[in-house]
């Protein structure tokens, strides 16, 4: 019997592979034709057009579900304007950030500004006021006579940054352009949540919805066409099973027509069977993807979490199934085991509401006559997922 880790190497040195290229089925990946889209593209494009005119174009959000195409369609937008660009003479910057993978105000104007060429020295990594950083970035636009394109990608986290902090970078980026004797500012908002706008302050949203565009699901036969051209372009001929690519667009289309879901299906599907050494992806191999992209998933969102979290969603754990208060008196137990001190009430009641949001949680209002109603929360996912995650937090070792 041969021995498995030399197996696997020699079928890595032998080239045996039905990946031949897995940068495609890579959610970064612009493809040459966005399928499905033609009419957003030419929205957007049309919302961003005055710049090429040499004038500043109208704020935009942009609108729709999880893997609906709209990063994909304002990045690919974005770089063929760039193209252009490099031709002209007027000064034109294209910059991206996600407020998601940024985890405070400050990391997201600071990425902004070294997009804009702004070294350590003129925007420290840390230390100035928020109000100063976004003064410095303003002062290189006006300086410079630059004309911004600043892309935040799911805008809905930092509506998130804002309500927490209270300082309110929305309301000043959309109001920029008055505090800049030249160059301009646009900001362009990419949003899974559609009720996104409802939650934001008056002011800012009749300065940032200047033009919006609304992506739709795609339906499984949509899905179904996406996958067969990123299958052909990643995969050597005939080596993924009608059935497996059947399964893969079903499952991402039953969960609201989620592309780059189905696109990472058949990725983990196809490493899984080049694992096995199997020549072909079949749907065995597209249900034990879902189920390891789920596991992923979930832990990637607890280890995510900071400390205070991590100790409601553990009193969650342990008090099961519970009240708000039952919970507050469990977090507030483990706060002392842990040596921390704990939080208000009202401030655990806030995180409960953000950590549902994550779906990590459920919560269901429990009407008592007399007394009022209560929220009482349970989880959603098992007791053992959670203490495989926060198993390596040094800080929590004593309670798990």
């Amino acid at each position: 019997m041969s021995d498995p880790i030399d197996r696997l190497l020699d079928a890595a040195e032998s080239g045996k592979s039905i990946i031949k290229n897995r940068d495609i089925l890579h959610f970064t990946y612009i493809p040459n034709t966005i399928q499905h889209r033609n009419s957003e593209q030419e929205q957007v494009t049309q919302s961003l057009l005055p710049i090429l005119k040499h004038s500043r174009p109208s704020n935009l959000l942009v609108y729709g579900k999880p893997g609906t195409g709209k990063t994909l369609v304002v990045k690919k937008v974005l770089n063929k304007i760039q193209e252009r660009v490099e031709k002209s003479k007027f000064p034109i910057k294209l910059i991206y950030a996600n407020s998601k993978e940024e985890t405070t105000l400050y990391g997201l104007l600071v990425s902004f500004g070294r997009q804009l060429g702004m070294n350590d020295k003129e925007l420290p990594g840390t230390g100035l006021a928020i109000s100063e950083v976004f003064k410095r970035i303003l002062n290189n636009i006006d300086e410079s006579k630059i004309n911004a394109i600043f892309v935040i990608d799911e805008i809905d986290y930092l509506a998130q940054l804002v309500s927490k902090t209270g300082k309110d970078i929305l309301y000043q980026l959309t109001r920029a352009n008055e505090r800049l004797k030249q160059g301009s500012l646009t900001l362009v908002g990419i949003s899974n949540d559609l009720t996104f706008k409802e939650k934001l302050d008056p002011r800012v949203i009749s300065s940032l919805g200047e033009e919006e565009v609304v992506f739709t699901n795609y339906n499984v036969e949509q899905i179904k066409k996406i996958l067969e051209e990123r299958i052909d372009e990643a995969f050597i001929p005939n080596s993924v099973e009608d059935p497996a690519l059947n399964l893969c667009a079903a499952l991402a289309g039953g969960e609201h027509g989620d592309a780059r879901r189905a696109i990472d299906l058949i990725r983990v599907a196809g490493e899984i069977a080049e694992r096995q050494q199997s020549e072909k992806v079949s749907q065995d191999h597209v249900r034990e993807a879902s189920l390891k992209i789920e596991e992923n998933k979930e832990e990637t969102s607890l280890k995510s979490y900071p400390l205070h979290e991590k100790l409601v969603i553990l009193a969650i754990m342990k008090a099961g199934g519970s009240s708000t208060g039952e919970i507050y008196s469990s977090y507030k137990g483990l706060c002392k085991i842990v040596g921390r001190d704990e939080l208000t009430q009202r401030r655990i009641t806030q995180m409960l509401s953000e950590i549902e949001l994550s779906g990590i949680i459920s919560g269901r209002l429990i009407h008592q006559g007399i007394h009022g109603r209560t929220k009482k929360y349970k989880l959603t996912i098992s007791s053992e997922m959670i203490k495989k995650t926060f198993k390596d937090d040094l800080t929590l070792q004593d309670i798990i």
